[in-house]
């Protein structure tokens, strides 16, 4: 079963919405090394129940808060996915060292996240 394994919060702001959770919740948060604006969200620590994300430049695809859906096989969930009404709003990325992922959109237009983790992805 595929379950919920990282949050998107999006913000026109990024550093505002950093600031506002680390003193609300006490969240670590700390700016990603890589190519686009984004911060990376420890809600806790591992062993407790929950889940870590991310705190990202509003924009098209992200204008409201995204929940991603880790995956066996990305080409097999892209496949479900149209199959059963669904869509994919963005090509496939490669994040390095994490894993492939893309954006969808549920036939009520809910959009969300599918992730495949590769250590190995480049």
């Amino acid at each position: 079963m595929a379950r919920v394994v990282h949050f998107e919060i999006p913000a026109e702001k990024p550093q505002r919405a950093v600031d506002f959770y680390s003193k609300v919740f006490g969240w670590k948060i700390e700016k990603w090394a890589g190519p686009v604006d984004y911060w990376l969200v420890t809600t806790g620590e591992d062993k407790e129940p929950g889940i870590n994300g991310a705190i990202a430049q509003k924009g098209e695809n992200m204008k409201v808060t995204t929940n991603t859906i880790g995956v066996p096989s990305f080409e097999e969930a892209v496949k479900k996915i149209t199959e059963a009404g669904g869509k994919v709003l963005m090509s496939k990325m490669t994040i390095p060292g994490i894993g492939y992922m893309t954006y969808c959109e549920d036939p009520e237009g809910n959009v969300f996240g599918i992730m495949q983790s590769d250590p190995q992805a480049k």
